[in-house]
């Protein structure tokens, strides 16, 4: 994906797009795959704007954004010993 514009046109939307990465939380009634559509777009287009995440980051920003009716199931998982917490990657 390329963005066209000057460099300043550039850099106010990646600051933007960072703000908004940043103040990332799931909305009230949200279904995960709009969560996850949401999100996606945002890091999709940062990338494009030249910003770079490992797949911790990444993983760590949605299991903290996600709603309180979501950590029970996280939890779960990452308490499991069977279950490696990089398996929340895979799934998403």
């Amino acid at each position: 994906m390329t963005h066209e514009g000057t460099n300043d046109v550039k850099r106010a939307r990646k600051h933007a797009l960072i703000q908004e990465y940043e103040l990332f939380k799931m909305k009230q009634g949200e279904s995960i795959a709009d969560v996850q559509k949401r999100f996606t777009h945002i890091v999709n287009h940062l990338i494009g704007l030249g910003k770079e995440f490992d797949k911790e980051e990444l993983n760590i920003k949605v299991l903290k954004c996600l709603d309180s009716s979501w950590h029970k199931g996280h939890d779960h998982l990452r308490n499991k010993r069977s279950i490696r917490f990089d398996y929340i990657c895979i799934v998403w």
